[in-house]
């Protein structure tokens, strides 16, 4: 059993939209569920989910421990980058989920890995993402680093948390950005009424810091390099779209109708950078576009 403790400075807010804001891996749902299952406490008593916080209020909200889940290992292949005791250097393709979650329990990266490595994974972050230090959408290609024991898996977060990873993206956005550089600092939390979704969250959001580079401009799209700093969930789909450049494919950030019917956002983690976490040595990797992304590119060449 987890405790999450919380002293509230805000008031006037509902528990549960209080708590979800600031609990981005759960759910408003699953919050909900904890508080009617008396899992909530505020100044020691329990309350409903639409209780009204007032400054200063204590909240403690307990979290049972997960139940086991026995996630399957198999045979699919993902391309290997490099490989040792420590890690693994996948290039994950697109349209592969990193780790099982609810309607996605098979054909996840972590399925393969398992298929792969066998028990040689960490299980710092429990069964469903063995191994899995940092994660990429779905549909976003790309470098990953996977830890194979739990020190190398440790030493990993900590460089993550402290922004000593080098992590770089290549993306198509719409529209034509005259700067040919930009740093995007805007804190980014759980969409104020759309729950499956991210926003830019001046009051709740955590802070989130994107660095972009125009690489070439088209009629009405431009190709920039994007360097993340921080690392929030759909940070760089919320940040693009925030200034008005959303990612071309994107429908959840961008266009609903996308006029190039690619089927997932133009967005691919082309290089990653780091310090090994035993051996102490600078590596970095890199991962050519995939085709969709390079017939993209011909296509508003051609077009320009």
């Amino acid at each position: 059993m987890k405790e999450l403790k919380f002293v509230c400075e805000d008031k006037g807010t509902r528990v549960d939209l209080w708590l979800s804001e600031r609990l981005e891996e759960y759910s408003r749902s699953y919050i909900k569920k904890l508080i009617d299952d008396g899992m909530l406490l505020v100044n020691g008593e329990q309350v409903k989910s639409n209780y009204k916080l007032k400054s200063k209020d204590e909240v403690l909200l307990r979290i049972p421990d997960p139940k086991p889940l026995d996630v399957c290992a198999e045979d699919i292949e993902v391309p290997i980058l490099y490989e040792d005791e420590d890690i693994v250097v996948v290039d994950k393709p697109r349209g592969m989920v990193v780790h099982p979650a609810a309607g996605n329990y098979s054909g996840t990266l972590v399925n393969a890995l398992l298929g792969y490595c066998g028990d040689n994974l960490s299980d710092i972050n429990g069964v469903i993402r063995r191994g899995i230090v940092h994660r990429i959408d779905r549909d976003t290609s790309g470098v990953l680093v996977v830890a194979k024991n739990n020190i190398a898996h440790e030493k990993l977060s900590e460089k993550l948390k402290v922004h000593d990873i080098e992590r770089v993206y290549a993306a198509l956005v719409y529209g034509v950005i005259a700067e040919n550089q930009g740093k995007i600092d805007a804190p980014i939390g759980r969409h104020p009424t759309d729950r499956k979704k991210m926003a830019v969250n001046i009051k709740n959001g955590k802070r989130a810091v994107t660095h972009f580079r125009v690489l070439e401009r088209f009629k009405d799209a431009t190709y920039i390099e994007v360097n993340l700093e921080t690392g929030r969930t759909h940070q760089i789909r919320v940040h693009m779209s925030y200034i008005g450049y959303p990612i071309i494919g994107d429908t959840v950030y961008g266009r609903k109708n996308d006029r190039y019917g690619i089927n997932g956002q133009a967005l691919h983690a082309k290089k990653l950078g780091f310090v090994h976490p035993t051996r102490g040595e600078y590596m970095e990797f890199e991962s050519p576009l995939p085709d969709y992304f390079e017939n993209l590119l011909e296509e508003l060449r051609q077009n320009r």
